[in-house]
């Protein structure tokens, strides 16, 4: 959604070539100062944005504070801000907000709304934070406008968009929604049944041993009694993942099945988008996304390519290993009409370091993508929006 400054705000001259590029996860928030030839003026990063668990005001208030240090850190003054982080004037031409949990739409009204009243930008658009993972993984000369994103972190979510700018999205609010994964919920399955195979109620696991060891415990029952009077943080759960992959690695048949069901719950999230945009016979890329997923382990990531092949053979997955506030960077340069140059430098800005080769991860530029499967031509980073406003 999108929504123009607060009422009465004076324009700030520097703002008008730069924008303010906002990631917040479930687990980080990453937020940059961009400016319209593509430079990185400054960067924060904050803690998780969560409404539900702690309500609008307190999330924005957090993500104010991050902001505030951003802008700090691009040379701006904190007097800017206000107590509740609102500005006299726009810092910036254009707030391009990605953000975990605007999931329906009177949860994007609401926090656009929110953002728009601290004044931040002379517009803003608050959008969920899949279609940063959709857009960093597009080229940016517009040659490629339709795709799918799939975004497995702590949760799970995907978003498609069309040529003709239909999209497609799942409300995506958890179990309710008929959601199944993501880090978190890998990790209360693994422990869920690592449960039941040590009190003898179900199949035998070596998760029932792997996941207390990971806390220095000796057993489940140590492990159940930690968690529930909160010796171990909730949020230390999400440590269990990774196990969880470690055990599969090993051969655990219990292990296996629920890293095969992550797989198969990413191609159903995508195949199904497809066919509701039309692209099941049009070669289209599937961004894959988040720590579960850009992690390319072997026993999901194959097995994901194989079923998305047999579901939807025009389909081209690629992990995205760029950070997300780039493709919320990116929305926010082709609102301001940025060049060529523009894209490249903060793409370059963005990418990660080369590999054990000696040679950069490709998979989240479409430049650099195009020899190995891309959708689309090469990415010439010329003018032109690709995104999934």
């Amino acid at each position: 959604m999108t929504q123009g400054p607060a009422a009465g705000a004076a324009a700030d001259p520097a703002a008008e070539d730069t924008c303010l590029a906002v990631d917040a996860g479930n687990s980080k928030t990453d937020v940059a100062v961009v400016s319209a030839d593509g430079t990185v003026l400054g960067t924060a990063r904050g803690g998780g944005f969560q409404p539900p668990a702690v309500g609008v005001p307190a999330a924005v208030g957090a993500l104010a504070r991050t902001v505030a240090r951003a802008v700090v850190a691009a040379g701006g003054g904190r007097e800017r801000f206000g107590p509740g982080g609102e500005t006299d004037r726009p810092l910036v031409a254009e707030v391009s907000a990605c953000l975990a949990n605007a999931d329906l739409p009177p949860e994007e009204r609401e926090l656009g709304t929110a953002l728009t009243r601290l004044g931040w930008g002379h517009a803003t658009r608050v959008r969920n934070d899949t279609f940063a993972i959709l857009r960093a993984g597009l080229p940016d000369d517009g040659s490629v406008r339709h795709g799918v994103a799939v975004v497995c972190g702590a949760g799970i979510n995907c978003v498609g968009r069309a040529d003709d700018g239909r999209t497609h999205r799942f409300p995506a609010v958890g179990r309710l929604s008929g959601d199944w994964g993501g880090g978190a919920g890998l990790a209360g399955e693994a422990l869920w049944h690592a449960a039941r195979s040590a009190d003898g109620r179900g199949s035998g696991t070596e998760l029932e041993r792997a996941l207390p060891a990971h806390f220095g415990l000796s057993g489940m029952a140590e492990l159940i009694e930690a968690l529930h009077l909160g010796r171990i943080a909730p949020e230390r759960r999400n440590e269990l993942a990774p196990v969880l992959f470690a055990v599969a690695d090993a051969g655990d048949a219990v292990a296996r099945g629920l890293v095969h069901r992550q797989a198969d719950e990413v191609v159903a999230l995508a195949a199904v988008t497809l066919e509701r945009l039309g692209l099941l016979g049009v070669r289209t890329p599937v961004l894959l996304g988040g720590g579960v997923l850009a992690a390319r382990h072997p026993l999901l990531h194959d097995r994901l390519t194989e079923r998305l092949a047999e579901r939807a053979p025009r389909a081209v997955p690629r992990p995205v290993a760029a950070p997300p506030v780039l493709g919320a960077a990116l929305l926010g340069l082709d609102r301001l009409g940025a060049g060529g140059a523009a894209y490249a430098r903060l793409r370059a800005h963005y990418a990660p370091p080369a590999g054990p080769a000696g040679t950069a991860a490709a998979a989240e530029s479409p430049a650099r993508a195009g020899s190995a499967g891309s959708a689309g031509p090469a990415d010439t980073a010329g003018p032109g929006a690709s995104g999934a406003d």
